[in-house]
């Protein structure tokens, strides 16, 4: 907060602030005491989705077990330590279930041996795809039964996209921009300080009966590079004329 509210004097120079959801909307023009009218959305690109032989091809002879995947860098604020925790409760009620924890980063440690304490180190896979190989990724995140996304703040949640893209069911956090997904009905949700109980009895939830929203279309990072240069055209011209 202290280091936005030091940046105020220089970004309200700004014609205009791209934000990439309407969660960074509000929260910069709260803290910053900026006009609605200063701020643009324009969302990430993300990468081309492999056509479906393809992905049918990687995934044949995949195990029926069904499969929890939770995406992101491994640090705390991620919230894979949620799902670890949630587990127990998740075999008590489908007992052959897996997760694959996809990243990389400093906790992951933490997350190791919070695995081993409970038991469930049959159960847990920690193992980042390569990068680079969006096949892969999205070869798993295609045969996944559920994708999580228990992050305390995102800006955006690229993770759920690509995992809606691929009409795969996602429960994530009622935080940050990961509400918006909620919000229109495409994912389902539970509060951040949810128990262990509670964010279990949401996988299962989403496992048993899942919510499939209609195939979306993914922002490209060709439609993201077009708005840009639209935005930055009419800030040129309006500069043009004033002058």
């Amino acid at each position: 907060g202290l280091h936005r509210r030091m940046l105020r004097p220089l970004l309200a120079q700004a014609v205009k602030l791209i934000a990439v959801s309407e969660f960074e909307v509000n929260l910069f023009q709260k803290e910053l005491q900026l006009p609605d009218k200063q701020f643009a959305i324009i969302s990430n690109g993300v990468e081309h989705l492999p056509d479906i032989s393809t992905l049918e091809r990687a995934t044949e002879g995949a195990s029926n077990s069904p499969l929890i995947v939770s995406i992101g860098r491994l640090v705390r604020y991620k919230g894979h330590q949620r799902v670890i925790a949630a587990l127990p409760k998740v075999l008590e009620q489908i007992p052959d279930t897996r997760l694959r924890i996809v990243g990389v980063g400093p906790y992951e440690p933490v997350l190791r041996k919070m695995v081993r304490k409970l038991g469930i180190a049959d159960h847990v896979e920690i193992r980042p795809v390569p990068g680079g190989d969006w096949t892969g990724m999205a070869s798993l995140i295609a045969r996944a039964n559920l994708v999580t996304l228990l992050s305390e703040h995102e800006g955006q949640g690229i993770a759920v996209l690509e995992a809606l893209a691929l009409n795969r069911p996602v429960l994530v956090a009622n935080t940050s921009a990961l509400q918006e997904f909620a919000d229109r009905g495409l994912v389902r949700a539970v509060p951040l300080e949810s128990t262990p109980e509670k964010v279990a009895e949401a996988v299962v939830g989403q496992i048993r009966q899942p919510l499939l929203p209609p195939k979306i279309q993914l922002p490209t990072w060709d439609d993201c590079a077009t708005e840009l240069f639209d935005l930055y055209q009419s800030v040129v011209k309006k500069a043009v004329y004033v002058s």
